[in-house]
């Protein structure tokens, strides 16, 4: 229960996210959590009592990233020595007490699976003061859906957790465990109550929502968990996020075709183009099963918008497998795409396989790919230029002035002149130019 206390002597919490859409829902479950124990959250760390930092480890830059970070985090310990530092997300899983014993000055580390044992860990540390490590599994379902949302008008609304799929390259299933569905009462409960209080867009998160229902007793599938929540009325747009392409069916395609709420935009990894890549992979689909997909998306849904992630310099690669990704690319003209140079998991298959590659030669492939990927997305975003779309404002820009950032329904991100009290609501804009990563737009009159 909220303690009852004056907003100014409620002690401060600062929270800092990285990675994943995933981590971003569990850092609105921690704030949620911390202020129903009375904190108030705030943006300065020089004011926070409790500083948690929800971390990612999809690649060994976040780990380093986050080292750093950490590391900057003593001199403030040393200067304000009761503070509480909280790590907690992926990373927190993955190393558990080898970020205490690098930094004993944190307090805490939980896990992806613990994020509702954070208040009690708290209580736990001020009375014995000693550093505490709780990384087990077996929570992520409990009250998952008390969160305290970032955004009035859209909510992130997990449908699945964890991953059964196993990529040779991911340590997913490691540290958010095997894959668990979600109710669809308790998705659809959820949902109904977020539209009540003015959400008008959903995100339906899962590392792969298309095998959604894995695990319940008489579920419905994701197409069908689709079909449902778009009829719920006032929920204006309804996006997901990942698809495998193994597990992507017609009858999604169908439900997305039939139902104008539901966002004209899929993104679906790629990884690789190459069949002994993506064999290495553990992907289960070949490069044909992945053209033929999309091409049938494209046929079905005229105009969707199709994004994607690639992998380059994977163990084994070769300059020939590198070309079969880039013609991939060349012939599907992805709206745009996630690029990322491999990086080794401890603890996946991949991290042994032997890897002859220079660095040197995967950051030219890199540069090639990411070169004519921004080439197609400039020309894809060239063709919106002079046409009007629905807009959902989402804020003001990094840019400087009164210029708002929106997103249009296939995801693309538009500029545009306005006032603040647009944030949160549909407008129309015309499309007056573009760039390779975003648009440039007017209110229409």
């Amino acid at each position: 229960m909220l303690k009852e206390m004056k907003m100014e002597d409620r002690e401060k919490y600062y929270i800092e996210t990285f990675g994943c859409q995933m981590n971003e829902f569990d850092s609105e479950r921690i704030s949620y959590l911390l202020e129903n124990e009375g904190y108030e959250k705030t943006s300065d760390i020089e004011k926070a009592k409790i500083i948690v930092i929800n971390t990612c480890s999809v690649r060994e830059r976040a780990d380093n990233r986050l080292y750093g970070h950490i590391g900057n985090l003593k001199a403030l310990k040393v200067k304000k020595p009761e503070i509480i530092i909280c790590i907690g997300g992926c990373t927190a899983q993955s190393l558990k007490e080898k970020i205490i014993d690098d930094f004993p000055y944190v307090d805490i580390v939980f896990g992806t699976g613990v994020v509702n044992n954070l208040p009690e860990l708290i209580k736990k540390r001020k009375l014995l003061k000693q550093s505490l490590c709780d990384a087990s599994l077996n929570d992520s379902h409990h009250n998952i859906y008390n969160f305290k949302r970032t955004y009035k008008f859209k909510a992130f609304i997990p449908v699945t957790i964890g991953c059964n799929n196993f990529c040779s390259y991911c340590i997913v299933p490691f540290v958010r465990g095997r894959e668990r569905s979600i109710s669809s009462n308790d998705i659809i409960k959820t949902i109904n109550d977020l539209v009540l209080d003015g959400v008008i867009e959903v995100m339906l998160l899962g590392q792969n929502v298309n095998s959604y229902g894995y695990g319940l007793k008489d579920s419905l599938s994701f197409a069908e968990l689709l079909e449902e929540i778009s009829k719920i009325h006032g929920l204006e747009r309804i996006r997901f996020m990942t698809s495998h392409p193994k597990d992507f069916s017609e009858n999604i395609v169908r439900v997305i075709k039939n139902n104008k709420n539901i966002v004209k935009h899929i993104h679906l990894p790629l990884q690789a183009g190459s069949n002994k890549i993506l064999e290495l992979m553990n992907r289960k689909y070949s490069r044909e099963d992945f053209i033929n997909l999309v091409s049938m998306i494209k046929k079905e849904i005229p105009g969707c918008t199709i994004t994607t992630d690639i992998i380059v310099g994977f163990p084994g690669e070769d300059y020939k497998d590198f070309n079969d990704t880039l013609e991939i690319v060349k012939k599907l003209k992805f709206n745009r795409a996630f690029t990322f140079i491999y990086s080794k998991r401890k603890g996946t298959n991949a991290f042994e396989m032997p890897d002859s590659v220079p660095i040197e030669e995967k950051k030219k492939w890199f540069k090639e790919l990411v070169d004519t990927q921004n080439n197609i997305s400039y020309e894809e975003n060239r063709k919106l230029v002079g046409r009007k779309f629905k807009v959902l404002v989402e804020g003001l820009s990094t840019k400087k002035g009164t210029i708002l950032e929106g997103r249009l329904e296939n995801n693309t991100i538009v500029n545009f002149d306005g006032e603040t009290d647009l944030i949160g609501k549909l407008i129309w804009v015309d499309i007056t130019d573009a760039k390779s990563f975003y648009l440039l737009g007017n209110i229409s009159k």
